[in-house]
């Protein structure tokens, strides 16, 4: 196996994520043959090096892939302060795992937890855009003309959205039900486009990742990615289907 990114390998290795890895690199505590590592650019090959961080070696870990239903309340991180329930407590597997990019804790509905940062790192990367599909509660009526907003893009903060499909599932006077597919993923970006319209949310649903979908998924259950799947994401993901 040829050289790579030390950061990758550690990474890769179910260490941490890559940028904490990097820093990790930084802090001194990474040796390669009995050797600090303290500076980066650094490479490593996994096969033929051995790789200590903190004294203990690390080894090749095999890749897992799984999608859960997340519950309202349960947050995105791997570390929270404030002691909340976390998507990765509803996957109990041996591997170090963590959240393909993010739902807020008040969002339900799908999300990929993998130890598989390199496919991490491309899903969430805007250059790809694997859509995403939610569906919305919001409050009031919407109509075609607020409809067609969402769909061309709106203005917010780091400027505008891009096209956006959407569906009005149900419309009525003290609420309406709407179907919303994005490409991007800026923070609470569904939200802040409906408010951007004047539209409160009432709930927000994941219902889809690209082709993966949540059907006879229960809220809170999870199961693990089928190598179609996977195969489906790596691709979409622009690493075809044998990257790892």
């Amino acid at each position: 196996m040829a050289q790579q990114r030390l950061q990758k390998v550690l990474a890769a290795a179910g260490v941490d994520s890559r940028r904490n890895c990097e820093q990790l690199i930084l802090d001194g505590v990474v040796r390669v043959n009995g050797q600090v590592v303290d500076s980066l650019p650094a490479f490593a090959d996994p096969r033929e090096d051995t790789i200590t961080v903190n004294g203990r070696r690390i080894r090749a870990v095999e890749k897992v892939y799984y999608l859960l239903n997340k519950p309202r309340g349960v947050i995105c991180s791997n570390k929270d302060p404030q002691g909340r329930p976390k998507a990765v407590d509803l996957v109990p597997v041996p591997q170090r795992i963590f959240c393909a990019g993010r739902l807020d804790a008040d969002t339900t509905g799908i999300i990929i937890l993998t130890n598989d940062s390199e496919l991490v790192n491309r899903l969430t990367h805007p250059r790809y855009g694997l859509p995403k599909t939610y569906v919305v509660r919001v409050g009031g009526n919407i109509d075609g003309a607020t409809a067609e907003k969402l769909k061309k893009g709106v203005w917010l903060a780091e400027g505008k959205t891009g096209r956006a499909s959407v569906k009005i599932l149900k419309r009525g006077r003290k609420e309406s039900l709407i179907e919303i597919t994005i490409r991007q993923g800026l923070n609470r970006q569904i939200r802040r486009m409906l408010a951007a319209v004047g539209l409160s949310v009432r709930s927000l649903k994941r219902t889809n990742i690209g082709r993966l979908d949540g059907k006879g998924l229960g809220v809170g259950r999870f199961r693990p990615l089928s190598g179609g799947e996977v195969a489906y994401l790596k691709k979409a993901a622009g690493g075809g289907t044998g990257r790892k």
